[in-house]
């Protein structure tokens, strides 16, 4: 009896409505999307008497002065159903009433546009019913009427709906959303973190964290990081046709003041299609690492289980060695801050290098250091640290070099290495015109409100 009332109060609410708006939804405390009337849903199981008789209704507006007139149509209406932990497609909706052959129909129709086994955790669903009439013998049904189909929104700017035909076949459609962007900018001072700061000044998470991987090739975000450094930020922000702010990013432009240096970033986008971050010169802001940090050498052991020259027994060889002469200079990999060079054991005499929070690499067995290679020092790509040599456990000249990933030894001739493209001639001429481009727009903006600043 409750739940009949409820669904002859839902259709009557719907029928009075512009737009219909009852929703459903698992009970998570989430706040009702439209302004109507909703209904509330726990558990998940509308063909379910028990289940249904633990619904409950809250109001929003005024309730109904009258009844829809005789013969009225009785338009739809629907709810949300949010994906938990080893939810499925299928799951939700047979849970939802929906029958088996509704459900693998409409799930076969959705399957040409997108996989539902791509669906992620806290992402919404949403289910079209059309309530059975007040006073038919189908408004005593426990289930909320006739499925119409579902609405999936793979991401923020598309949309695919699913509909039932009137044979009861199912159709699905794909459409890009009506959104509007603008420009927003942020810049503020950092005092203890980059991440806090950021925050402080209204950036997202998803714009912070790009920000981040952005620089990491040239920053040490742990150390490199002093108070009263400042950081400015051009991005991007998305709105949905009801004003709401959907997504945030990319980001057009970027700027660290480290030390009282500014280094500014900017995106372009090459003739080749190739989207990525350059700095004033045009070079990438995604540093590689390389290779082989040694001219005219070949390598004379891979990395890999082998049969140790001196030790006699299999071993697992945690890096690759480059026979050359002795002296043969040695290179630093990568831009970074030296952590460790002296004796080290069976490397003999070592260096270390820390590229950023994730990469680091080793050099092994040198005869000598350069010039200024010391704990704490910075150095560039392609700069000399040292001389090919045979020092520690070792059967002859040769640089042993490793990589290490998340402190994690890494093949080096595996590892897929960031770019570190420059760019030139009419690349780079089209570069300037998006740099100017950009920097006049950063310049026309005033800061984001941090009550503004969205998702």
């Amino acid at each position: 009896m409750l739940l009949r009332g409820i669904l002859s109060a839902a259709a009557l609410a719907v029928a009075a409505a512009a737009s219909a708006g009852a929703a459903l939804e698992r009970p998570a405390g989430s706040a009702a999307r439209s302004a109507g009337d909703t209904l509330a849903l726990a558990p998940m199981s509308l063909g379910n008497r028990a289940a249904a008789a633990t619904l409950r209704t809250r109001r929003e507006d005024r309730p109904l002065d009258r009844e829809p007139g005789p013969g009225a149509p009785i338009p739809s209406f629907r709810y949300d159903l949010r994906v938990g932990p080893g939810d499925t497609l299928a799951g939700l909706l047979t849970g939802a009433g929906v029958s088996n052959a509704d459900t693998q129909g409409a799930i076969r129709a959705l399957s040409g546009h997108f996989n539902p086994k791509r669906l992620r955790q806290g992402q919404r669903i949403a289910v079209i019913f059309q309530p059975p009439a007040p006073g038919t013998p189908d408004a005593r049904s426990p289930s909320l009427g006739r499925f119409l189909g579902i609405v999936v929104e793979p991401d923020y700017d598309i949309a695919i709906r699913v509909e039932k035909g009137p044979r009861g076949g199912f159709s699905a459609t794909k459409a890009e959303k009506a959104l509007n962007r603008d420009m927003a900018r942020a810049e503020g001072v950092i005092e203890s973190s980059l991440y806090v700061a950021g925050r402080k000044a209204g950036i997202p998470n998803r714009v912070l964290a790009e920000l981040i991987r952005a620089y990491s090739w040239d920053v040490d975000f742990q150390r490199d990081i002093r108070s009263g450094d400042r950081f400015e930020v051009l991005y991007e922000r998305v709105f949905d046709a009801a004003g709401k702010q959907v997504f945030s990013g990319p980001i057009a432009f970027a700027a660290l003041t480290l030390s009282g240096k500014r280094h500014a970033i900017y995106l372009h986008a090459t003739a080749g299609g190739t989207r990525d971050y350059f700095d004033a010169k045009g070079r990438s802001a995604r540093k590689a690492l390389m290779r082989t940090p040694i001219d005219g050498a070949r390598l004379s052991s891979g990395f890999g289980r082998r049969r140790h020259p001196i030790l006699g027994y299999t071993k697992l060889h945690r890096g690759v060695d480059f026979a050359a002469p002795r002296g043969t200079p040695i290179y630093a990999a990568g831009n970074g801050i030296i952590v460790r060079a002296g004796r080290n054991g069976a490397y003999g005499k070592y260096v270390r290098i820390r590229h950023n929070a994730r990469y680091a690499t080793a050099y092994a067995h040198m005869s000598g250091f350069a010039r200024g290679t010391r704990k704490g020092k910075r150095v560039t790509q392609g700069q000399v640290i040292g001389y090919v040599g045979t020092t520690g456990r070792s059967t002859g000249p040769h640089l042993h070099y490793e990589i290490l990933a998340g402190g994690v030894r890494t093949n080096p001739m595996k590892l897929r290495m960031p770019s570190g493209k420059k760019l030139k001639g009419a690349e780079l001429a089209r570069f300037q015109e998006t740099r100017a481009g950009t920097e006049e727009k950063y310049a026309a903006l005033k800061p984001i409100e941090v009550a503004d600043a969205g998702k």
